[in-house]
C-alpha cells in the first residue's frame, strides 16, 4: 500500500524516492535470504542404506521444504578439508556447534536412523548454532517398510519443522492395520475362489435332460469352488498387467467332478480395485458323436441317438452290409461319450474391496458359446501379509 501511494505521487520529492529504493531492497532482501542450515551424516542402524544415503535424503526433502537454505555438501566437504576436521563420527550437540561455526550456519541438522524389531525409529535434531542449543527434535516410528523410507523422512522432517505432513501418508506409515498403498507396493490376490455359473441354451437343456436320453440330469446352476494364482507382468504405477491361473471344480452338488482351468490375460488398477480379465477356459466335459432322426426312421422323430444306434437298428443283408445312415453325425454333449478337454473363451470383469489388510475380489465373467452361453461370479478372500 506504500508503494502505491509513492507511486502514485509521481515521485514528486527526493525524500520519497529515496524511501521507495530502500522498502524495495528490504522487501528483495526478505524475500531471498533464509537461514543456513549444514545436513551432517546420520547415523544407522540395522537399515540397508548407509548413512551418507540416508543424509542425501535428509537434505532433499529439507530442501524441498524451502525453509531453509542448505549448504552444498562438496562446500561443506572442503570446509572440513581445510580445517582438518573429522566429522564421520560427529552427533554430538558440541560437535554440531564447532562444526557450524566453521561452516558460518545458522542451524545443523542431525539424527539417527535405526530398525527395532518390525518397527523403524527416526530421530532428528535441530540444533541453533549461535545458542548452541538443540532448538527442536523430532522422534517418530514407522513400520518397517524400508522401499518407503523417504517418505518416512519427509513426515519427520515436515514435523520438525511444524509442517503438516499428508495425514493418509502418515495413517499408511505407522499404521499396522492399514497397509501402504505406492508404487512399489502391488496388489495380489492369491487364494481361494467361489461362485456360482449358469448355463443357458441347448447346453443347459442337456445338463437338465435324463440320463437316459443322453442328459446329465442336473441344474442349470452349478457351484464352483478353486484357487486363483496370478503372476504380475508389468506394473506402472497404479496399473498393473498379470497373468491369471484359475482352477476350479464343479457339479459336485450333482453327483459330478467337473474340472475347469482358466488363463486370463488381466488388468488391474489397485488404488479402485477395478479389474478386467480375458482369456482362454479349458474344461473337461463328456461328449459323444451322435444323430438326430429327423425322419423317425430308428426311433421317435427328431430325437438324439449316438452314431451306433443306427447301425443297432437295422441288420446286415445277404452281403453283410448295413444302409447308409442319411443323417449327419456331430459330436454332442453327451453323459454317455467320453471326456475330452474342450476350449472356450472367459471374459470377466471385477473390483476388490478392502477392509485393511484383508482383500475380498468380487468378478462376474462370460463364456461365450454357440450352443448355450454361460455366465456366472466368484468370490473370494486374501490377506496381504504384513510387511516385515
Amino acid at each position: 500500500m506504500v508503494l502505491n501511494l509513492l507511486i502514485q505521487s509521481n515521485m514528486k520529492t527526493p525524500i520519497a524516492f529515496v524511501l521507495f529504493f530502500w522498502l524495495s531492497n528490504m522487501i528483495c532482501g526478505q524475500e531471498t535470504t533464509k537461514p543456513t542450515i549444514a545436513i551432517m551424516n546420520m547415523d544407522a542402524q540395522g537399515l540397508d542404506y548407509d548413512s551418507a544415503t540416508i543424509a542425501f535424503i535428509v537434505r532433499l526433502e529439507v530442501d524441498k521444504t524451502e525453509v531453509y537454505s542448505v549448504i552444498d555438501k562438496y562446500e561443506m566437504a572442503d570446509v572440513f578439508k581445510a580445517a582438518d576436521y573429522n566429522v564421520q563420527s560427529c552427533f554430538s550437540r558440541s560437535c554440531l556447534v564447532n562444526a557450524g561455526k566453521l561452516l558460518n550456519a545458522d542451524k545443523m541438522l542431525s539424527g539417527d536412523i535405526a530398525r527395532f524389531g518390525e518397527k523403524i525409529i527416526i530421530t532428528l535434531r535441530l540444533i541453533d548454532v549461535k545458542t548452541e542449543t538443540i532448538e527442536r527434535s523430532d522422534a517418530s516410528e514407522y513400520l518397517n517398510i524400508q522401499v518407503e523410507l523417504q517418505k518416512m523422512i519427509e513426515i519427520s522432517v515436515k514435523k520438525l519443522f511444524n509442517i503438516e505432513p499428508d495425514p493418509l501418508t502418515v495413517s499408511q506409515l505407522i499404521n499396522y492395520d492399514v497397509p501402504v498403498a505406492s508404487p512399489q507396493t502391488t496388489l495380489r490376490l492369491n487364494g481361494p475362489r467361489m461362485g456360482i455359473a449358469y448355463t443357458m441354451g441347448e447346453t443347459g437343456d442337456r445338463l437338465m435332460a435324463s440320463k437316459d436320453e443322453g442328459g446329465f440330469d442336473m441344474y442349470r446352476a452349478m457351484f464352483q469352488f478353486g484357487y486363483q494364482k496370478e503372476v504380475q507382468y508389468l506394473s506402472s504405477g497404479d496399473f498393473q498387467a498379470l497373468i491369471e491361473f484359475v482352477g476350479q471344480i464343479g457339479g459336485l452338488e450333482n453327483g459330478r467332478f467337473i474340472p475347469s482351468l482358466s488363463l486370463l490375460n488381466g488388468f488391474r488398477w489397485g488404488k479402485s480395485g477395478w479389474e478386467f480379465g480375458v482369456g482362454p477356459n479349458f474344461k473337461l466335459i463328456q461328449r459323444a458323436d451322435g444323430f438326430f432322426d429327423k425322419n423317425g426312421l430308428i426311433g421317435e422323430k427328431g430325437a438324439w441317438h449316438l452314431h451306433d444306434d443306427w447301425f443297432n437298428a437295422h441288420e446286415p443283408d445277404d452281403a453283410g452290409t448295413r444302409p447308409l445312415n442319411p443323417y449327419p453325425v456331430i459330436s454332442r454333449l453327451d453323459s454317455r461319450g467320453k471326456p475330452e478337454v474342450t476350449t472356450g473363451l472367459i471374459v470377466a470383469a471385477g473390483r476388490t474391496f478392502k477392509s485393511g489388510y484383508l482383500n475380498v475380489p468380487f468378478n462376474l465373467w462370460t463364456s461365450p458359446r454357440k450352443d448355450g452361453w454361460i455366465v456366472g461370479f466368484s468370490v473370494g478372500f486374501n490377506v496381504s501379509r504384513k510387511p516385515r
